[in-house]
């Protein structure tokens, strides 16, 4: 007997099966146990499809610079604090309790090669959902996710050893989590992404850490760092670092227009308006000029995005204000007068 298919008929048969569907759903017959894994085809599908995902999405939501490989003392750091308990590390085993995640952790020595940086970019930077893969807790700071895509990148070749050297907790500081990034002497352990902090002002450096903490300010490496201090270890890590010999408090050097002047035709304000002794901007005299002019440059934004649709906070304004050709002769008039250089730590 022939079944003559008409719209009815199809309409009826979707509906039924839509029924059943939600019927199954609201009696809770659909299991969603991780400890029942997935079926092959089912695990197959899921990561087909999340690769084809990343794949067309990372060709229109990226920026044009995707990878930093000078980063990796920070970005090795927050790897160890926030990743490692999931995938794992060089000479460091996952946690079995996250493995026993649906689906768990890959580990990125084995698999990041199956994707391009500009993928591995929009994966960190937007997280994948039904997995454990979150969301960059700062999704405005492309600088740290760029360092990160540079420091997943080196996983597949990288040893124990040179794993260690980069996160090992160092003696001598108030605080070891604070010292693995900004080293015993405050300096950075010579990175150019890590600030000078040695002799920054005390209350400044309170305030930077409460908002991390808070979340007021952006930055997952630091949102992380904070996250577990309480008030007296806060202030001991800034009493400590604000004692060392470091950047100078006298007058911001004149050697920039920008700084002594600004540029009132561009309604830039100079840089000694605000950063000078007693005020509550923090101390950028002898910073490192590589961080400086990053810092900048992040708060310029992407060029993607519109000027309306980026942070209106005084710096970010200020940023945009600057002449792109004055960026760096800017850092640089304000660098370390003492040599801090910008070079990055060689791996052991």
């Amino acid at each position: 007997m022939m079944v003559k298919i008409t719209t009815g008929r199809v309409v009826l048969a979707l509906s039924a099966a839509l029924t059943l569907g939600l019927g199954a759903a609201a009696a809770g017959l659909v299991p969603v146990a991780a400890s029942t894994g997935h079926w092959k085809i089912t695990d197959w599908f899921l990561h087909w499809t999340m690769q084809n995902s990343a794949r067309t999405y990372s060709a229109v939501q990226t920026p044009k610079v995707i990878r930093d490989d000078t980063g990796l003392v920070s970005a090795a750091g927050h790897f160890r604090q926030s990743c490692q308990v999931c995938h794992g590390a060089p000479g460091e085993e996952p946690s079995p309790v996250m493995q026993a995640a649906t689906p768990p952790a890959p580990n990125l020595a084995k698999t990041a090669g199956h994707y391009t940086d500009r993928e591995l970019f929009w994966i960190i930077r937007h997280g994948v959902k039904f997995t454990g893969m979150p969301a960059w807790a700062g999704k405005s700071r492309a600088d740290e996710i760029r360092r990160m895509v540079g420091f997943v990148r080196r996983l597949p070749t990288m040893t124990p050893r040179q794993y260690r050297a980069l996160t090992r907790p160092i003696a001598g500081a108030p605080l070891p989590q604070c010292a693995g990034c900004h080293g015993v002497d405050g300096k950075g352990r010579a990175q150019p992404d890590i600030p000078i902090i040695a002799g920054q002002d005390a209350a400044y450096m309170l305030r930077a850490l409460q908002a991390y903490k808070s979340g007021k300010r952006a930055s997952a490496v630091m949102q992380t760092a904070a996250a577990g201090l309480d008030e007296a270890q806060m202030k001991a890590a800034v009493t400590y670092y604000a004692r060392l010999p470091g950047l100078s408090h006298g007058p911001v050097t004149d050697r920039h227009a920008i700084v002594a002047k600004g540029l009132p035709e561009a309604q830039l304000p100079a840089c000694a308006q605000c950063h000078a002794p007693g005020k509550a901007a923090p101390v950028i005299t002898g910073q490192r000029a590589a961080y400086l002019a990053e810092r900048l440059r992040q708060w310029r934004g992407e060029d993607t995005v519109i000027d309306a649709h980026k942070p209106q906070d005084p710096m970010a304004v200020i940023a945009r204000r600057i002449p792109e050709e004055a960026l760096d002769d800017l850092a640089e008039s304000l660098a370390a007068p003492t040599g801090q250089t910008a070079t990055g730590t060689t791996m052991p």
